[in-house]
């Protein structure tokens, strides 16, 4: 039985934003803001319903979905794309896979005891966020 990510988590650390914003084709301006951010996430998992909030002081942004069930998600916020998506299971880890113009696109999610984990990929860059768990 996979994990349940409910709660909202606190940035703690990531490793190779820019070169990650760079694969999605993102302006330097545009890279730098995105850089500087540090964002939240508060999770709410219920079943296979989830809803992610990527919670910052320039915009919010949030995925509800249902896992397992592919669906069109609009980044326009993010890269001005969209992408057929798809969230699974994959052991413990939340997967997900963004089927678009850039390719490898996707995240996974993943606990390790209070932290919560973020590994984003685009293209052959990889960006990883740890976030600590305060509710």
């Amino acid at each position: 039985m996979p994990p349940n990510l409910t709660g909202y988590y606190r940035f703690v650390s990531q490793e190779n934003m820019d070169n990650y914003l760079r694969a999605l084709d993102i302006n330097v301006v545009l890279r730098k803001l995105v850089c500087l951010l540090k964002p939240d996430k508060e999770i709410i998992h219920t079943g296979d319903h989830m809803v992610i909030r990527t919670i910052t002081t320039l915009r919010d942004y949030v995925m509800d979905f249902d896992v397992g069930v592919q669906f069109e998600e609009d980044l326009g916020p993010v890269d001005g794309r969209k992408c057929q998506t798809t969230v699974s299971w994959e052991g413990d880890q939340l997967v997900c896979e963004q089927l678009g113009e850039k390719r490898n696109r996707g995240w996974r999610h993943w606990l390790e005891g209070d932290q919560l984990h973020l590994r984003m990929t685009a293209e052959d860059e990889v960006c990883v966020q740890v976030f600590q768990k305060v509710k």
